[in-house]
């Protein structure tokens, strides 16, 4: 790889503002893998590496949301950090046994999924009724799994999918939803992260670089996310999940 200073302002940069995103919305990877790949490094490689990359992120923008966190109680915030801890670890291995290009074919479809299901989730929980009576709130444990195996295996999305499934789990506060989502990120990667390293997958330099990079940028975006309101953050949810599965399709057709 060419290892120029562009090259390392390039990774910078896009892990900032992959952070920056991931605190308001999602779809960090979307900027950190692509930059990756332009570096000179291989995709499998790119990919391990950006999950690294983001990873810090979600804790500085979790580290910047205390307070949404401090509403959650405590038993319920304990026991789904370990959910998504085991669903990162349990994706992580998958992804290193299983041929990559087979659920890639599926991101596209997925993206769209979490899309719509974020987009319509208000209007399926009904305004001052009761969090049991939402869609999946029998559901949250075993979607929360589902959702971070996803996150664990591949990154893309996650924040899409985690906002979509705490929006139709009955958590009407946006930005405690935004919170936990941050969170459980942050927990899911650190165990796909693990995995990724007692594979031998990531480029350490590259990585280091842009955990500190994506650190920051959570944190700025996490302060940006608590003054914008809920209309805004959920406007560029939308617009950055519907972004992300026009080029994923792009991708797949290409």
């Amino acid at each position: 790889m060419n290892e120029t200073a562009g090259i390392w302002a390039l990774l910078g940069l896009a892990a900032y503002a992959a952070g920056v995103l991931n605190a308001i919305a999602g779809g960090g990877s979307f900027l950190t893998f692509p930059a990756l790949v332009f570096a000179g490094i291989s995709p499998i490689s790119a990919n391990a590496t950006s999950a690294v990359a983001v990873s810090p992120g979600y804790l500085g923008s979790s580290l910047g949301l205390r307070r949404e966190l401090a509403l959650v109680p405590w038993p319920q915030l304990r026991r789904e950090m370990l959910i998504s801890a085991l669903g990162g670890w349990f994706g992580a291995m998958l992804l290193l046994v299983t041929p990559a290009r087979v659920f890639s074919g599926l991101v596209p479809w997925l993206l769209l999924f979490a899309t719509l299901l974020f987009a319509l989730g208000p209007r399926w929980v009904r305004v001052g009724a009761p969090a049991a009576d939402a869609p999946l709130a029998r559901w949250r444990a075993p979607a929360l799994f589902a959702v971070s195996v996803y996150g664990g295996y591949f990154n893309g999305g996650l924040g899409i999918l985690l906002m979509a499934l705490y929006t139709l789990a009955g958590e009407s506060r946006l930005p405690v939803a935004n919170a936990l989502k941050n969170l459980n990120s942050f927990l899911l990667s650190l165990l796909s992260v693990a995995a990724f390293a007692w594979a031998g997958a990531i480029a350490w330099p590259q990585a280091l670089w842009m955990m500190a990079a994506a650190t920051l940028g959570g944190y700025h975006g996490a302060r940006l996310a608590r003054w914008l309101s809920p209309r805004w953050v959920r406007g560029v949810v939308i617009v950055t999940g519907t972004v992300m599965s026009v080029a994923f399709f792009a991708r797949s057709f290409a």
